[in-house]
């Protein structure tokens, strides 16, 4: 089975013109869901993962699992005032205007090995946001993996010096 096929498109959602990539019915297909946590695992299973770090809130779905199979800890990004110990914050771009994320303190130790996963990478804003927090808790970024890609907006550009991963590509957004 390709995995790319249990993928819905949903035209025009959550707004006219944009084609939503819906994981939802990779989720509920136990071979696809398989399949694609399988794929990310082969591709970091020697890698000396320490720590797998998603953002809220879909990649928390992978990310949690490939943590398990790669034996590391697991470590949510969350939106503000989500987290309940002490945090770091950091703001990124978003089209219009600005948001921002946070990482308890003590989530990463100084020299550990982390794997940033999320489901989708679109501009790239939100990774590299994710990257920067890792970085200041003295955490060594040694991948960064997607479900999907979206191609036509060069979400790489804003992570160039990162090793990315993606096992579905989108030649559209």
């Amino acid at each position: 089975m390709d995995i790319k096929e249990a993928i819905r498109t949903i035209p025009d959602f959550p707004k006219k013109g944009i084609m939503f990539r819906d994981i939802t019915t990779l989720l509920k297909d136990k071979e696809a869901f398989e399949q694609a946590v399988e794929k990310l695992f082969q591709h970091y299973k020697d890698k000396k993962i320490d720590k797998v770090i998603s953002v809220e809130s879909r990649g928390f779905i992978f990310g949690s699992v490939l943590a398990y199979k790669l034996g590391a800890g697991f470590v949510p990004i969350r939106k503000p005032g989500k987290l309940p110990a002490e945090v770091i914050k950091q703001e990124y771009q978003l089209e219009y205007g600005t948001d921002s994320m946070e990482i308890h303190k003590d989530a990463i130790k100084p020299g550990e090995r982390v794997l940033v996963h999320d489901d989708l990478l679109a501009t790239g804003g939100t990774i590299a946001a994710a990257c920067k927090l890792i970085e200041q808790l003295k955490g060594e970024v040694v991948g960064i993996c997607f479900l999907i890609e979206l191609l036509p907006l060069n979400g790489r550009k804003a992570i160039p010096d990162k090793d990315v991963f993606s096992l579905i590509e989108y030649d559209t957004d």
